[in-house]
This record gives structure tokens, C-alpha cells and sequence, in this order.
């Protein structure tokens, strides 16, 4: 539970999100702030995780999907560790201070990563530690990697690209995330309150409108046991595509080959006249009739656009098709082109 659920209004959130708040009272007001670049969001809830010695970055270069060998210190990249066959485990948050790497998880992962991390140890000069429980993440609208002597941050990529790698959503200068900013610092548990300061807060509510808006993938959210990086468009900021042998690479060089990810992403704009709108999880149907074409990953409630969500859904869905969740009907835009 966070300290600063201590705060006036504060409501927890629920879900992967529970021990940090939802929202602070108002979370259309939260939401403005935070696009203004005013606000900063609790999540203290994220997993931390540290990965010391000489070997460090090299190391896990070989593990995950990214380029990290010779990274300069305080320079933000995003990696991701695959299954065997390509399916996306943890998405990394990985900035190295020049002594340490620093890593951020999703909520309840850190210590998942932590004992696959210490398995794959073997001889080299490492070592991994969870500390989660001393430090915690704070996100805020800024896209400025920190200086010598402010606190640690990692500087969100997306949506890039980043390096040698593939698109298969438009590019930059098209792409509705383009001069996105987001951030998280790191920062002592003990001092998490005083970091904030009188900043105004924003819930995670907030936090999460904005993202489905910029289609930017959460890991453990819309992604399940078989979601593969090219269904998401995540090679753009996460994947490496001339690099080293790592686990899950044959299934990422195979894919981006062909050109054919069996999903891919959707953005959706759903009807907001009723009073209650669909969950994470709800299956996707034609509006016509017919089999589930696809699923809810993430609903928002935008501030200006209302109802909206992150989806799933079949490779060959006509781009035009009107889509049901439930009784509520969607609209959806291609994140990935079929």
C-alpha cells in the first residue's frame, strides 16, 4: 500500500494497479493536468530490480531483445524477455546508472524476473537483487533523461523506432504518441512523498487513458501466454532485429519475415451512451453476428474522447468492420496493419 494513498481523495485502484490510487476525486481534471505535464502518478506499485558487476550489460544483451551492449550511463531503452518460442513474458524498463542497471516491472513481477535472472547467472560477474520494497517509480510527463545528482530516471522510447528494427504501424511523424513525453524516477521509498512534493497527483486512471490513446502495449495487460511483439507493434521500441542469439528469436526473425503476426492491435472507440462500459476480457464480435473476432485488452474513459480501448483481434478482421463488446459497439483504427 502506498503512503501517499494517504492523500485527500485518494481511491485504490483495483486489479494489477491495486496499492496505488485510481484517482485523487476527479479523474477527468487528473487527466488534463497530466497531459499538461503537470501531474505525476503513484506507481510505486511497479517491481524494481538491480543488476550489478562488470558483466552486467553484456549479459543481459543475450538474454533479451534489445541492443544494451556499450550503453552510456542514464541513456533509457525497453527490452523484452520472450518465452522460447517468442511469446512476451516481461517487458523491461532498463536504464544503468554506470555501476548499476536499473530495471522496472510490471506490478508483482520483479520477483518472477529476479529468479529467472539468477538462473541464467552461471559464471559471469553478476548479481540480482530485488528492491522492490526500497525503491519506488514515479511517473511523469517529461521526456529529459536525468542529470548527475537528480534521481534516476528511464525515459520512455515509444513509439520510436528505436535502433535496427521494424514498424508495422505508421511511422513517427504519423503516429498519434509522437512527441509523447513520460518518464518514471526512481526514487528511495522513504522519500517518495517528499519527491512529489506539491506536485498535483494523478491516478493511474489518468496514466492509463493517455496510454491507450498513444496504443502503447503493457505487458501482462494486453498481452496473454501467446502474444508475440510484431501483434502489438512493440519491435519498434523494444526489438533489436540484428543482434546476437537471445530466447525467442527464432520466432521474432521468422515472423518478421513473413510479415504475418496471427493478431494484431486495435485502438477502438466505444459507444459511451450507456452507463456502463465493457471490462478487460470482453470477447469482440462483428455488430452483423457470427464467432468472437477478438478481445478487450485495456478500457479508458478519456477525458475528451470518452470510452476507449486497447483490443486484440484476428489478422484477416475486415480494417472497416463495426465490432460488438457485449451490447456496446466499437470502432476500431489499425495500430497494426494487417
Amino acid at each position: 500500500m502506498s503512503i501517499l494513498l494517504q492523500r485527500h481523495g485518494a481511491v485504490e485502484g483495483t486489479g494489477v494497479d491495486a496499492g496505488v490510487a485510481a484517482h485523487y476525486g476527479n479523474p477527468n481534471r487528473e487527466q488534463r493536468l497530466l497531459a499538461e505535464g503537470l501531474a505525476v502518478v503513484d506507481l510505486s506499485h511497479r517491481g524494481v530490480v538491480t543488476v550489478t558487476g562488470p558483466d552486467r550489460l553484456s549479459w543481459l544483451h543475450s538474454l533479451t531483445t534489445q541492443q544494451l551492449t556499450d550503453l552510456p550511463p542514464r541513456t533509457s531503452v525497453e527490452t523484452l524477455l520472450l518465452t522460447p518460442k517468442g511469446h512476451i513474458e516481461h517487458a523491461l524498463h532498463l536504464v544503468d546508472d554506470g555501476t548499476t542497471t536499473w530495471l522496472t516491472t510490471e506490478p508483482g513481477a520483479a520477483g518472477a524476473v529476479t529468479g529467472w535472472l539468477e538462473s541464467m547467472r552461471f559464471m559471469l560477474r553478476v548479481e540480482v537483487e530485488d528492491v522492490s520494497d526500497r525503491y519506488a517509480v514515479l511517473g511523469e510527463p517529461m521526456a529529459r533523461e536525468a542529470a548527475e545528482g537528480e534521481p534516476l530516471a528511464w525515459v520512455d522510447p515509444w513509439p520510436g523506432p528505436v535502433g535496427d528494427t521494424f514498424c508495422y504501424g505508421p511511422e513517427a511523424d504519423d503516429h498519434p504518441a509522437t512527441g509523447r513525453a513520460w518518464r518514471e524516477l526512481l526514487v528511495p521509498r522513504g522519500e517518495l512523498a517528499a519527491t512529489v512534493g506539491e506536485r498535483p497527483l494523478a491516478g493511474t486512471w489518468a496514466a492509463e487513458a493517455l496510454r491507450v490513446e498513444a496504443w502503447r502495449p503493457r505487458a501482462g495487460v494486453d498481452t496473454d501466454h501467446r502474444t508475440i511483439p510484431h501483434e502489438l507493434d512493440w519491435l519498434r521500441t523494444a526489438v533489436h532485429l540484428h543482434k546476437g542469439c537471445y530466447r525467442g528469436q527464432e520466432t521474432v526473425a521468422r515472423v518478421k519475415n513473413l510479415g504475418r503476426p496471427p493478431r494484431r492491435l486495435v485502438f477502438l472507440h466505444l459507444d459511451g451512451s450507456g452507463h456502463v462500459i465493457p471490462e478487460p476480457g470482453a470477447e469482440l464480435t462483428p455488430v452483423e453476428g457470427g464467432r468472437a473476432v477478438g478481445m478487450l485488452t485495456t478500457v479508458a474513459r478519456h477525458a475528451e474522447d470518452g470510452p476507449i480501448a486497447l483490443a486484440l483481434v484476428k489478422r484477416n478482421l475486415d480494417l472497416g468492420a463495426t465490432l460488438l463488446a457485449g451490447e456496446t459497439s466499437a470502432a476500431q483504427t489499425a495500430v497494426v496493419a494487417p
